[in-house]
């Protein structure tokens, strides 16, 4: 087990905002996201940021996107689509998104629109 498995999501959230705000982004931008991939509304990633939910309860909750599976490449070294264990590869596939939208790639590409299953 990785130790991110129990971190909050409120701890590395900050961290995420940060990045892409440094680069012109947005907090919304970085919400719409999250909610993307989780299936989660405003009211219920607010909850689980208030609430300093681990990745581990936060992914169990989220209902993933059925695009996510077309969301490839490297993050941290680690190719994304050859992650085994499903809380690391869901995590990965956050990273994945957050570093897209941080590296200026349009909300429309990295939420996969035009994408099929």
């Amino acid at each position: 087990m990785h130790r991110i498995f129990d971190t909050p999501v409120a701890g590395v959230y900050p961290l995420y905002l940060a990045k892409v705000e440094r680069k012109g982004r947005t907090r919304d931008e970085l919400d719409a996201v999250i909610r993307w991939l989780t299936g989660f509304d405003d009211a219920e990633l607010s909850r689980h940021i208030a609430a300093s939910t681990s990745f581990r309860e936060f992914f169990e909750a989220a209902r993933l996107n059925p695009l996510a599976a077309n969301v490839t490449g490297v993050v941290c070294g680690v190719r994304v689509e050859e992650v085994e264990d499903p809380l690391m590869y869901r995590i990965r596939l956050l990273d994945k998104l957050v570093d897209e939208l941080a590296k200026g790639r349009p909300l429309a590409k990295v939420l996969r629109e035009g994408s099929t299953v």
